[in-house]
């Protein structure tokens, strides 16, 4: 039985000495304060899927928007390019609108002009390809009959040709495409006129946009804004430059060539072939060949050969020799740095990117070229670009200095053996002495 003390409450028995007390129990909240959830905790996690959120956001817009942006980056580098043009009839007192719209204006009569002439072209040359069709079949038929020895006629084989599987796959697949294909070229209607737009806009109100520019940024900032858009300019000026120089010199090349062929629209083709090879990047030099190659193709087939093989040389030679040259000249940037500027301009945006990867590139290294401190680069010979000739001289300089020795060793000997008047004033004997009158050579 416990004991209690006077107040009838139980006594407090004390533990036997060495013997520890039992602790509490634990208690039901579960370790007390120290178990709580940390106050940051919360707040951390909305957070983070906030930013995950306004991640995925952004991504999704991106990608809806990626056409958009695409066409204004289009717009903005045209934009530039008639930026010079613009700005000197606006200095001439021409109002910049107005100005803007006199460029626009001539650019799309020259290209209607040149569109209209091509497609009436076009037209003629399949009206006559159509026509003459029976003609080259027969001449074909002929060829493969005289050099195979078959006997193949120009009715087995348009039988065959109407009556194969791959004719009417392909005639069916064309009758269900005339409505992508509307839709398609509506597209790039719309798209044609999204960036004319937006570049006539950028081209008009050039000033306001670069006062609105500058007007977020401190004194500092504005400078190289305005420093980085002047450099914007000029690059891209001088990559069109280069490019229609190119253009004219690819048409020149492809128009004698069709004049030696005496193929018809010679000057037509050759203004298409250096136009649609140097401002239509990848696809480019595919579509302006094959044109050449379809009307030569009326004039004798053999002709279409050559075409095709002058194409595929002098795309080399402009791609390894000509190209790299120019661009590295109005561009200033080095052949290699320009290739590889398209390449990754490829791959980011595709055809866009390949047109606007060389200026842009330009553009950049020039802007951060004013930011990089340069030095004066040593006198060393492996700087310059070539070796000391007296340190590591090569088997040639090696072989023509031994016949240089050998050669006045020769001299030296032929001239021991002459009689010589001991009173010469040039006999060597006189001038052993230093200290005689006779002065020694020079």
């Amino acid at each position: 039985m416990a004991r209690t003390d006077e107040t009838g409450q139980l006594t407090r028995q004390e533990p036997p000495s060495g013997t520890t007390p039992p602790g509490p129990p634990p208690t039901e909240a579960g370790g007390g304060a120290d178990a709580r959830m940390p106050r940051w905790l919360p707040r951390a996690l909305v957070l983070t899927l906030a930013l995950v959120g306004v991640f995925q956001l952004g991504s999704w817009a991106f990608h809806q928007l990626t056409g958009l942006l695409i066409n204004i980056l289009i717009a903005f580098f045209l934009a530039l390019a008639i930026e010079p043009a613009v700005s000197w009839m606006a200095s001439r007192g021409m109002r910049r609108g107005l100005a803007t719209a006199f460029v626009f204006l001539a650019v799309m009569i020259v290209s209607a002009g040149f569109v209209t002439l091509l497609g009436s072209m076009l037209a003629g040359q399949i009206i006559k390809i159509v026509e003459d069709f029976p003609q080259y079949l027969d001449s074909v038929i002929n060829w493969i009959n005289t050099h195979f020895g078959t006997e193949l006629r120009r009715v087995d084989v348009q039988e065959g040709l109407l009556r194969s599987d791959w004719l009417r796959n392909y005639v069916q697949n064309s009758a269900t495409g005339v409505l992508d294909v509307s839709a398609q070229v509506l597209g790039g209607l719309f798209q044609l006129l999204t960036i004319t737009l937006f570049s006539f806009y950028f081209a008009a109100d050039g000033p306001r946009l670069r006062r609105a520019l500058c007007s977020v940024l401190p004194p500092a900032r504005q400078a190289e804004v305005l420093r980085a858009w002047e450099i914007a300019v000029n690059k891209t000026g001088g990559y069109l430059y280069s490019r229609g120089l190119m253009a004219l010199i690819s048409g020149i090349a492809h128009y004698i060539l069709l004049v030696v062929l005496d193929v018809p629209y010679a000057p037509v083709l050759a203004v298409w072939v250096g136009l649609v090879s140097q401002f239509i990047p990848t696809i480019g030099t595919y579509l302006a060949g094959a044109l050449p190659m379809l009307i030569a193709f009326t004039v004798d087939p053999w002709y279409a050969l050559w075409v095709l093989a002058f194409v595929v040389v002098y795309q080399q030679f402009e791609n390894y020799v000509l190209q790299p040259k120019l661009t590295s000249k109005t561009v200033d940037i080095h052949p290699a740095v320009a290739f590889g500027s398209v390449i990754a301009g490829t791959a980011l945006l595709g055809a866009v990117g390949a047109l606007v990867a060389i200026p842009a590139v330009a553009t950049l290294q020039a802007f951060l070229g004013a930011y990089v401190k340069r030095y004066d680069v040593t006198d060393d010979p492996r700087v310059h670009g070539h070796r000391d000739r007296g340190a590591g001289r090569g088997l040639v300089g090696r072989i023509r200095a031994a016949w240089n020795r050998r050669t006045e060793g020769s001299g030296d000997s032929g001239n021991s053996g002459d009689s010589v008047d001991p009173g010469d004033p040039g006999d060597p004997g006189d001038q052993e002495n230093p200290g005689g009158s006779g002065t020694g050579p020079s």
